[in-house]
């Protein structure tokens, strides 16, 4: 018991996701003893009429310890969940799902929606007692609690987004990614291999003329433009983009593509649905894009200056497009930026 104890005082001692995940993961692999076989966190992504599985943390028997997977992975590049599986049957009722077979396998929700997203599967050589059930069940709503109480720190409380406290954090997680795309590019994944520029970008998306919205309509219908835009945003980018509402009309997105021109047209059609959409009363809005790769040594203040001076560019001719900061300075529209100078913090 003590060792759960302990195991739980860790567990909300954390604040980085991923050693969340772990934590959760390893808590309830020990607490099952011997008889513990696997224990997995998975997230299910729906992609269409298939739905894919992705493995955010995993403790096997005998392993060292936890494995955590990489959420920056393609959803299409995942397993597919079939249907009949026991994951798959859990999702569906938002009940506990037990297979009694050889290993005897038990797959709990995760979280309080009806049909979870995330789940938790335990494998063990015994079926567990009905003690273990319930204390398994009690630390999974202590792992849904805690998340609720980081998702009030970090996320704003307009638009249910990231906010800008927990952009370094993300950031630096890319660039050391990005980094060792760069060093060690042939002992990286298939994709890397058949597009040399892959890596993570980070995009600035600006409301055209927001100060209007509020001067003509007031601060409630501005304040639902950007609800409706963060609503926009979760749907035209991927799972695993991180999506950020940096204040006022100003939105960030940090994601990984294969190249230049994906991260561009990855913006480009949303520059494009931002224009189709009729937002109530106020009709067409649009928005300007500047956006700029990540480099091997980079800083959040860098990086983000040089998507900022992209956006800017924007709005200074035309307004209601996506401008790319590498080719602009390419082109001679913009002088290359001393990244030295931009090592600042954003709060």
């Amino acid at each position: 018991m003590d060792k759960l104890v302990n195991g739980l005082a860790y567990l909300c001692s954390l604040r980085d996701r991923d050693a969340l995940d772990g934590a959760l993961v390893s808590v309830i692999f020990d607490y099952c003893g011997a008889h513990a076989g696997a224990v997995r966190l998975v997230q299910l992504l729906p992609t269409g009429p298939t739905v894919h599985a992705l493995m955010r943390a995993e403790r096997l028997a005998g392993a060292p310890g936890c494995e955590r997977r990489v959420v920056w992975a393609e959803a299409a590049d995942l397993p597919v969940l079939p249907p009949e599986s026991l994951i798959a049957r859990c999702a569906a009722t938002g009940f506990p799902a037990v297979d009694e077979g050889r290993p005897y396998r038990v797959v709990f929700p995760v979280g309080n929606a009806p049909t979870p997203s995330t789940l938790l599967e335990i494998e063990t050589s015994e079926a567990p007692a009905d003690h273990v059930i319930g204390v398994v069940q009690g630390v999974l709503q202590l792992y849904t609690n805690f998340e609720g109480l980081l998702d009030y720190g970090e996320r704003d409380a307009l638009t249910d987004l990231l906010n800008r406290k927990t952009f370094d954090g993300a950031f630096f997680k890319a660039a050391q990614a990005q980094a060792a795309l760069a060093q060690a590019p042939a002992m990286v994944d298939d994709r890397r291999r058949d597009n040399p520029d892959d890596g993570y970008w980070l995009a600035v998306l600006d409301i055209d003329h927001f100060k209007r919205v509020n001067d003509n309509f007031g601060h409630l219908i501005g304040d639902e433009v950007l609800l409706l835009m963060a609503r926009l945003m979760r749907s035209h980018f991927r799972y695993q983009d991180q999506l950020y509402r940096f204040g006022g009309e100003e939105f960030v997105v940090l994601m990984r593509c294969g190249s230049h021109e994906d991260a561009a047209s990855a913006l480009v059609r949303f520059r494009a649905a931002v224009e189709a959409y009729t937002f109530p009363q106020v009709g067409t809005i649009t928005v300007s894009v500047g956006f700029a790769g990540l480099t091997d040594d980079d800083t959040p203040g860098g990086a983000f200056d040089r998507a900022d001076k992209a956006v800017y560019y924007a709005k200074e001719h035309g307004r209601n497009q996506v401008c790319s900061y590498q080719k602009l300075v390419d082109s001679g529209e913009l002088v290359e930026a001393d990244t030295s100078e931009n090592d600042i913090d954003f709060f």
